[in-house]
């Protein structure tokens, strides 16, 4: 059974206007991309995993997860900035 990470783009800032789309980038690899004020869901194997977010010249720090089997796993971004998420 995969696990599932959920990642939801909160705006607040004009800047975070012009950025457009965010690649998401899932252990290095582009796994779909991510608009202002949406959530997505991803399919991920169980196991250590890294997730960015990419849009132009910006790329956000590595985010470092583990993810069971089942688990949903939920992380935020605003701009080029990822958060866990509770």
């Amino acid at each position: 059974m995969a696990a599932t990470l959920q990642l939801v783009r909160k705006t607040t800032s004009v800047m975070e206007l012009r950025r457009g789309t965010f690649h998401v980038l899932l252990d290095g690899n582009d796994v779909g991309s991510i608009d202002r004020h949406q959530t997505i869901e991803v399919p991920v194997e169980p196991g250590h995993h890294t997730l960015q977010v990419k849009a132009d010249r910006y790329t956000s720090g590595r985010r470092l997860f583990d993810a069971a089997d089942g688990e949903i796993v939920n992380f935020r971004c605003n701009g080029a900035r990822i958060w866990p998420s509770t």
